[in-house]
């Protein structure tokens, strides 16, 4: 049974943000007090009471265009009213009425859903008094609330419940997490967009439109696959807004929680040092990998493809477990491909060797005759386990431990990529001294 979907909308800086941080427990969504920080609607699970539901964390909705975004903004923000089964219109106790909270309401009216007005910052308890003009918007009562201290949160959300249609508490869904990283304005949107088909992300040729980490979950043929588009990763040294070091974090943990992860390049520009550094984050958190060659329609000769594909076979070499394809997230062209390499990458990643086929490889590798000696000591590995998954982890136990240098390392992990079929997933090799 799907979860109920609840819509928190308003003008910018009302509070939309700490408002869903403060019903869910959690600090997922970003809060900073400069406008327009929530541009895509975000998606974070709540319960209240047992009941469990989605609540929508939206853009802010303005009567006027005040920037390049502004439309897509209250064009996100709409869509969420349209998908939810009810409403939350939050609006600014401090500040008072304005014109454009009329307009929101006029909107509001209009989606025909239950709606609950929310008069955010009233810090101080029992000053209902402060919130009576609030009631010529013609939404009924006014709920005062503080989305910082949680004062009145709890009555509103009796209410809210109640509008609520039945639910049952989120199953396991059992989804691949997928996130989608890359530089600033490499095309992670449209091809979130694409993937899914549906028009989730604001796609903008703005770099850094994308603040946030949003989920969208897509099920194919019975397979279930949780999308995460991340907010472009730059260099630290680069951030210099708290807004965007906070995408930065939350692109971080969509990192950590990612079993695949899509590494979108740039063919136009070319891999970068940013691009070898968000992949070094994904790799070194142990995700499997896909590159994705992105605008690879826009090459015009064939030396431009080859050389953006030397380059990454170099410079990208320690994760050259990675698929890589070449794709156009506009137009959709090679997009299809990804299911099936995010499908042969996942199960990679999740497979169990045996011990029996491990250790058949290793009398093979011993026969080969390559070992480390260093002085009197030769490095003899005398078993081996798989003793890990997701990434697949072995165990390989020896006389002298220590002597299995990088290039030993390198050498077992090349053989044993040649004998099993571990595309697109990182392997983590452990030597240990034998019992």
């Amino acid at each position: 049974m799907a979860l109920p979907i609840v819509a928190v909308v308003g003008r910018p800086n009302v509070g939309k943000s700490t408002l869903v941080n403060r019903i869910t427990q959690q600090t997922e969504a970003i809060v900073h007090e400069a406008r327009g920080v929530t541009r895509d609607r975000s998606y974070h699970q709540a319960d209240w009471n047992g009941v469990y539901f989605l609540l929508i964390d939206t853009g802010g909705i303005e009567a006027g265009g005040i920037d390049d975004f502004q439309t897509s903004i209250r064009n996100q923000a709409l869509m969420a009213t349209q998908e939810a089964d009810a409403i939350v219109f939050l609006v600014d106790g401090k500040t008072g009425l304005t014109p454009d909270d009329e307009e929101v309401a006029r909107i509001l009216k209009r989606a025909g859903k239950p709606t609950f007005l929310a008069v955010n910052k009233m810090d101080t308890p029992n000053r209902d008094d402060e919130i009576h003009e609030f009631w010529g918007l013609g939404l009924g009562q006014p709920w005062p609330v503080s989305a910082t201290h949680g004062h009145g949160t709890g009555d509103i959300l009796d209410e809210i419940v109640k509008a609520l249609p039945p639910s049952d508490p989120p199953p396991e869904d059992g989804a691949i997490d997928i996130a989608i990283i890359g530089r600033p304005n490499a095309g992670k949107s449209s091809l979130l967009n694409k993937m899914s088909g549906v028009d989730r992300a604001i796609v903008s040729d703005v770099a850094g439109t994308t603040r946030d980490a949003i989920d969208m979950l897509v099920t194919r043929d019975d397979a279930k696959y949780r999308l995460v588009d991340t907010a472009g990763i730059r260099r630290k040294a680069l951030i210099d807004q708290d807004v965007e070091y906070y995408g930065f974090v939350r692109a971080m943990r969509a990192i950590d929680r990612a079993q695949v992860a899509l590494l979108v390049i740039d063919s136009t520009i070319g891999l970068t040092d940013q691009d070898q550094r968000v992949a070094n984050f994904a790799a070194e958190r142990g995700c499997a990998m896909i590159i994705l060659l992105n605008k690879w329609d826009a090459l015009e000769t064939q030396e431009e493809k080859d050389a953006i594909e030397t380059r990454v076979e170099e410079r990208l070499g320690f994760v050259s477990y990675a698929t890589v394809l070449r794709i156009s997230a506009l137009t959709g062209k090679g997009v299809e491909r990804i299911w099936k390499a995010i499908d042969t990458a996942f199960a990679n990643y999740s497979q169990e060797i045996s011990t029996s086929r491990l250790n058949k490889l290793l009398t093979e590798m011993r026969d080969f005759g390559h070992t480390v000696s260093k002085g009197k000591q030769t490095l003899r590995v005398n078993y081996v386990t798989q003793t890990r998954t997701a990434p697949p982890g072995f165990t390989f136990f020896a006389n002298h431990p220590v002597l299995a240098d990088d290039n030993f390392r390198r050498y077992v992990e090349n053989r044993m990529r040649e004998a099993f079929d571990l595309t697109g997933t990182p392997i983590m090799l452990k030597f240990r001294k034998k019992d």
